[in-house]
């Protein structure tokens, strides 16, 4: 009876073990499979039944911050530029962020497609959303943002554990810059885009929540255009203490030095005349606190050399 008793034990065991396997699926599928809903930039909720398994990204830090929130598995298609991490370079394009390819989109069959407000055309974003696509619309303004970002592209791709250890890690640097940076002297800063149109950053842009993080003060920071052209009289009657270029390329651009036929700027009399790389600091993403690092030791040494 003892030898039956034990037997049975085992059974009973035995055969609860693929039950209880067969319940712990039953949760995993639920939870794969469970609604998921945020609110986007612009206010919109984005709802799916199930976490998105086909992304189409329409700007190029939207695949970098899917790629962030660790869903870049999940994007078919994005844009051209879109060209970081690698992997992101593999990625079939469907255009590029101020145009695309409706019928490529289409092909992919994407269950939810990421815009940018102020980069795409509101005429095709409109277009994909008559059409029946879910869509989420991308504009953070501030660099806290980027962070909430992360976390909301990570509820929606199913990907929250990546997304909010990525966020933690960004709000963690992000309170060190600002701690080391906080109180320090202001300097009127230019931000320069481009030459020619003669192009800047406005007040909503994220670039000048970076330049006020780094105790900056944009001089065209009261304009209400995201990126405004000016004239080079305007930047003159506003004498900066520094301009901060970026440019299109990973080098320097040799416009920057056109500046120095100014002699009246205070940035030419001190050569503060800074480069500052696009990639990091004019894509709303995770590496734009690099970019901010950057500008925030140009100002410093600003600062370093007002009375020499």
């Amino acid at each position: 009876m003892k030898t039956n008793k034990r037997h049975n034990c085992r059974a009973t065991r035995f055969s609860t073990a693929p039950l209880l396997f067969a319940a712990s699926l039953a949760i995993t599928a639920v939870e794969t499979h469970a609604e998921v809903s945020v609110k986007d930039d612009i206010g919109n909720t984005v709802k799916l039944a199930q976490p998105a398994k086909r992304i189409v990204s329409l700007a190029p830090h939207m695949t970098e911050t899917l790629f962030a929130a660790g869903a870049g598995a999940q994007i078919v298609g994005t844009v051209d530029y879109s060209d970081y991490p690698e992997a992101a370079k593999k990625i079939p394009r469907v255009g590029g962020y101020s145009r695309f390819d409706m019928e490529a989109v289409a092909a992919l069959k994407p269950d939810l497609i990421v815009g940018w407000q102020s980069g795409n055309a509101a005429a095709h974003l409109e277009k994909f959303r008559s059409l029946g696509y879910t869509m989420y619309i991308s504009q953070p303004n501030r660099i806290e943002d980027v962070a909430s970002e992360i976390e909301r592209l990570g509820t929606l791709a199913g990907t929250s554990a990546t997304a909010n250890a990525e966020a933690k890690r960004f709000r963690d640097k992000l309170a060190a810059l600002r701690a080391q940076y906080t109180g320090k002297a202001t300097v009127r800063t230019f931000y320069q885009i481009w030459k020619q149109p003669l192009m800047t950053v406005g007040k909503n842009q994220i670039i000048s929540d970076a330049i006020r993080l780094c105790g900056g003060d944009n001089v065209f920071g009261k304009l209400e255009q995201m990126a405004p052209t000016v004239t080079v009289e305007a930047v003159i009657a506003a004498n900066p203490e520094t301009i901060i270029a970026s440019g299109m390329g990973d080098s320097r651009p040799e416009w920057l030095d056109d500046w120095k036929k100014w002699t009246s700027i205070e940035a030419v009399k001190h050569d503060n005349l800074f480069f500052v790389p696009p990639e990091l600091i004019q894509r709303h993403t995770p590496r734009l606190l690099e970019g901010t690092e950057i500008l925030c030791k140009h100002l410093e040494t600003v600062r370093g050399r007002r009375g020499k």
